[in-house]
């Protein structure tokens, strides 16, 4: 009997790398592909485990999987940095660098 390559194990693979690449975009887009790859990786694992002689490519799922985890926890912590910043500086004074500048300077009492 031949091994068939498990359903999207690349995929999710390519999904947990780029949920840690793009966690500094503002957070949104790493959250998004980590958990699409963390719910992909279940469905795969699910397949794996009824038949696990029938398919390769699991060591794919388990590293992306690991990954989407990290993307995740990166992203989460990035979106909340940057809503703790809005929050405390305002959208207007993040968008102005030297008014940023002193802002922090204010907040630190230089």
């Amino acid at each position: 009997m031949e091994q068939q390559k498990l359903p999207n194990s690349t995929l999710i693979l390519v999904f947990g790398i780029f949920s840690i690449i793009t966690c500094c975009c503002y957070g949104i887009i790493g959250l998004i592909l980590g958990i699409v790859a963390i719910v992909l990786a279940k469905k795969a694992t699910q397949i794996h485990m009824e038949n696990p002689d029938t398919y390769t490519g699991y060591q794919n799922v388990k590293t992306g999987k690991i990954l989407a985890i990290i993307g995740i926890c990166l992203s989460a912590l990035y979106l909340l940095f940057v809503i703790w910043s809005i929050s405390t500086f305002g959208w207007e004074t993040m968008q102005d660098q030297e008014l940023m500048q002193e802002k922090i300077q204010e907040m630190f009492g230089q």
